[in-house]
């Protein structure tokens, strides 16, 4: 079983080393690359302003933060429900540069950081995928014809639950209806960014024959022959 968590965040701005803080998280749980129905979600007091920009992106106010939890208050929640599944992120270094900035804050007790090698990026899995084309999650969502029609701002779960979406038709559509028990792997950030494109070869060939026909097939080589051209070109009948 393949436990992954879709996760997005919200923050005043876009700067976590000169100050700008978290103020929302949304995570979706995905097992073997179906979503559970299970989410996280939580706004967080920064204790400080959201700036003008931010505001302009995801609509979340001050005054709408002014009452929440700060972040000491719900990283227990928050890390207890990631447990140790593997993260996906859209441009994986901007929200795991907020959330390592946060666990640093927390002194002695923080979590471990984030290690960013371990994520996937689906930016890096979109920019693979389509090269050259526009990659950001809207673009995917009309790419991929997944719905928008609910998303008027930015929100963390809500961008999460889409991530989610796009992030399957990422690995090739769809499988909720196969009755899959297992999943296929997929690279984290590091391995994307090391790719290297290699030969493949050839994938030999399986017989699909049974063992009556195989019977009579060896019966046919035999016929024609110790020095027949087919016992060249396909070998022993045995083998095949």
């Amino acid at each position: 079983m393949l436990r992954e968590i879709v996760l997005d965040t919200e923050t005043t701005g876009t700067d976590a080393k000169g100050g700008d803080r978290l103020i929302e998280i949304g995570c979706v749980e995905l097992i073997n690359h179906v979503q559970t129905g299970q989410t996280f979600h939580q706004l967080v007091n920064p204790q400080r302003a959201v700036s003008e920009g931010a505001f302009a992106v995801h609509g979340i106010s001050d005054a709408m933060l002014a009452g929440k939890p700060v972040f000491a208050d719900i990283v227990d929640a928050f890390v207890a429900f990631c447990g140790d599944a593997r993260l996906v992120i859209h441009n994986a270094p901007f929200d795991v540069g907020f959330l390592n900035m946060e666990f640093g804050r927390l002194g002695p007790a923080a979590p471990p950081q984030i290690v960013l090698e371990d994520v996937v990026d689906t930016l890096l899995l979109a920019r693979r995928k389509h090269p050259g084309a526009a990659n950001n999650l809207d673009a995917l969502c009309n790419r991929y014809g997944v719905d928008t029609t609910r998303r008027v701002k930015h929100g963390a779960l809500l961008d999460a639950q889409i991530l989610a979406e796009v992030y399957v038709e990422l690995l090739g559509g769809k499988q909720t209806s196969l009755g899959l028990s297992v999943a296929e792997p997929v690279e984290t950030a590091s391995a994307l960014a090391a790719v290297e494109s290699g030969p493949v070869g050839p994938r030999p060939i399986r017989s699909r024959l049974g063992d009556a026909e195989r019977e009579r097939h060896a019966a046919f080589v035999a016929g024609l022959g110790t020095n027949a051209v087919w016992r060249e070109y396909l070998g022993d009948p045995e083998t095949a």
